[in-house]
């Protein structure tokens, strides 16, 4: 391939997250935006907010003021009405905007999705990028994660997000369905059952998914915990500190036998000589790659199969973005249909 190079196209890497989506251009541009809208509820918060939506990490923080709009579920785009799919096209229009594409510039950009992602699926997003960007392609996330990182064969990529754990096998050609496995736990999955965990624990505590979902990003991990995890929260609206260890290891872990059995089955997709390379070639990618001890635990419940080496990304968030982005500087627009779903005008 031939690195693409002009002075008018700006292009995009685009992760198109449940929790996150993270995007990368060629003009040294890196963000990261919590995939959510949020609509003031009544005349207040247009008041308050002087707006008519908010998105992203303030849609959280202000969401009293708001009804949230979460426009994937599971990984996917949600259809379930026309305020949900006018809340993607917000999310997308503020993601391109991030990247301040200048007047007159051509708007590229390959946008990595979940694995499995339907058909129908695939159509209504593209359908959304019309009129968002130029050129759009869709393309697997966990592929864009190898593509990123020159893992291109023998190599096996488990990509842990929000709404799904997404495998790959990679076997040096572009991945088919059968070379794809998407697990539909993930990060908010574990959110839940960490929040359900704590109020069962501690009677009258006061927590929220939200609030579960931060403990589970700043203190995450799986085995045994290097120290104890005791976090200030209010019980009966008192402040008290909370020793949430066990609720944390518990729960995290519940991802961890999904994950062996889906690399156990995609370990077939190798040919029998090349099974022992690829099983020394796991790469960890995903908002969930940063949960403490995943790596070893997945080492350690794989060492009847030999020698295994999980390798976690060094910016698990944005590992799919720039594979995303390195693709699109490398190929030619007019070449994306060959690697994805496009949509062009």
């Amino acid at each position: 391939m031939t690195t693409h190079k002009t002075e008018r196209v700006l292009l995009l890497g685009i992760d198109l997250g449940t929790a996150r989506t993270a995007v990368m251009s060629n003009r040294q541009f890196k963000g990261l935006v919590h995939t959510v809208v949020g609509y003031p509820k009544d005349i207040i918060g247009v008041k308050i907010l002087n707006r008519t939506q908010v998105v992203g990490a303030e849609a959280i923080e202000k969401r009293s003021l708001l009804d949230l709009y979460y426009p994937l579920q599971d990984g996917m785009l949600k259809e379930a009405s026309e305020k949900d799919l006018d809340a993607a096209r917000e999310l997308l229009q503020q993601v391109v905007a991030m990247a301040t594409p200048a007047a007159g510039d051509k708007v590229c950009g390959i946008i990595a999705i979940p694995a499995r992602a339907a058909l129908s699926n695939k159509g209504q997003l593209l359908k959304l990028m019309d009129g968002i960007m130029d050129t759009a392609a869709l393309v697997a996330a966990p592929f864009m994660v190898a593509y990123g990182q020159d893992r291109l064969s023998n190599a096996l990529i488990i990509d842990v997000g929000a709404g799904t754990i997404d495998l790959c096998a990679m076997r040096g050609t572009i991945p088919g369905p059968d070379q794809q496995l998407s697990i539909f736990k993930g990060g908010n999955y574990i959110d839940g059952l960490l929040e359900a965990a704590i109020r069962d624990g501690h009677s009258g505590v006061h927590v929220d998914r939200y609030l579960a979902q931060a403990i589970k990003e700043r203190y995450g991990f799986v085995g045994q915990p290097e120290q104890r995890v005791v976090v200030p929260l209010r019980i009966h609206g008192k402040p008290a500190e909370v020793d949430v260890t066990e609720a944390i290891r518990v729960t995290c872990e519940t991802i961890v036998a999904d994950i062996v059995e889906g690399i156990k089955r995609m370990l077939l997709q190798f040919d029998p000589e090349c099974q022992a390379a690829a099983l020394t070639n796991l790469v960890l990618a995903g908002g969930g790659a940063r949960i403490r001890g995943l790596g070893p635990m997945i080492e350690n419940d794989l060492r009847e199969y030999g020698e295994v080496k999980v390798t976690v990304s060094s910016e698990p968030e944005f590992a799919a973005a720039a594979g995303a982005l390195k693709l699109a500087t490398e190929l030619p627009p007019e070449y994306w249909d060959q690697i994805g779903d496009v949509v062009s005008r």
